[in-house]
């Protein structure tokens, strides 16, 4: 198969190339394996997109956040969503302030660069829906007040795919402003071993200091990459298979509901990160492909009879993207 697509005009040499290198190496020094994760991370974060992070506790998802916090320079928030938590715990309250008269500003945790909402599904959708503001629009409105969030907020939500007691599913509307949702799963046998002798000689995973970090970018870089990345181009032929993609999760007979038009948006934003990594000025074929599962897995709910047949949102991902031809 032929995925090259003819190219106009001069090319130019682009830097996301160097800088997302950079931050994968950085990365792993913190990170044991996971490379695959590391890629998508850093992919939905140059794409200006919010990640679900689905996996069990102890797999370093906080760990992931954190270390990128420190190499972009980022302030960096953990909130543990909990059934007793407020939306005003996230976004904050005016206090009155009696010695000058007037109410002044409490801000909360969103007011940060990365916000990781650690177990998000067990907080109650009023609280949930606290973040849909911030998220699409990176502002938060209180007592009618608008309040700018910075250009990188990015919210990395994590949620437990095994205990789902108490738990409250986050409602169509906010899961689908998550660019990705990213599956993390154990660790090898043999990157086990790494984490286990990496303890025994550091003693302690959470202090980035002794992890060696280095800080190889800050907000200005970060928005220079992602002008860069606005440029890549996006043929028509892609835009099409994009389309097909999308309507065939609204027609397959295993699902009751299929994408939104943000998910195609999301393909756009990805595969445009990726061509840019990459080195081309243009988009192909298997920068739309390499991103369907995290991009749609969590837009789709499937009809009863996909579960009866034993088929996941990741398998029916693989029929349609079997079925949809690619542009050539």
């Amino acid at each position: 198969m032929n995925n090259d697509i003819s190219k106009t005009g001069t090319e130019k040499p682009l830097k996301t190339p160097a800088l997302f290198d950079a931050m994968k190496a950085e990365l792993a020094k913190a990170i044991v394996g996971q490379e695959h994760v590391i890629d998508e991370i850093i992919t939905a974060f140059l794409a200006k997109g919010h990640v679900l992070l689905e996996g069990v506790p102890g797999i370093a998802k906080t760990l992931m956040v954190r270390a990128l916090a420190k190499i972009i320079n980022a302030t960096f928030k953990r909130v543990q969503f909990t059934p007793d938590l407020m939306p005003g715990d996230l976004t904050g309250i005016n206090v009155f302030n009696p010695s000058k008269g007037e109410f002044e500003l409490r801000r909360g945790p969103v007011f940060t660069d990365l916000l990781l909402a650690d177990e998000i599904n067990r907080t109650p959708p009023k609280t949930q829906s606290a973040l849909l503001e911030a998220m699409q629009e990176r502002q938060v409105t209180i007592d009618g007040v608008s309040w700018p969030l910075n250009s990188i907020f990015t919210v990395f939500a994590t949620q437990n795919p095994i205990e789902y007691e108490g738990t409250y599913p986050l409602p169509e509307a906010e899961l689908d402003r998550f660019m990705m949702k990213i599956k993390i799963d154990y660790p090898l046998p043999d990157e086990e071993k790494d984490i286990i002798l990496r303890f025994h000689s550091k003693g302690e995973f959470f202090n980035l200091d002794e992890l060696g970090l280095n800080r190889i970018a800050d907000e200005k870089n970060i928005n220079s990459v992602r002008d860069e990345i606005k440029s890549i181009r996006v043929e028509p032929s892609i835009a099409e298979y994009i389309v097909k993609i999308i309507a065939a999760t609204r027609k397959h007979p295993y699902i009751a509901l299929g994408s939104s038009p943000r998910g195609g948006l999301s393909f756009i934003a990805l595969a445009k990160t990726e061509a840019a990594r990459n080195g081309r000025a243009y988009v192909a074929p298997d920068d739309i492909k390499d991103f369907a599962k995290p991009i749609l897995r969590h837009r789709l709910i499937l009809r009863p009879e996909a579960e009866i047949e034993g088929m996941g949102a990741d398998d029916v991902i693989d029929e349609i993207m079997e079925q949809v031809p690619v542009p050539r």
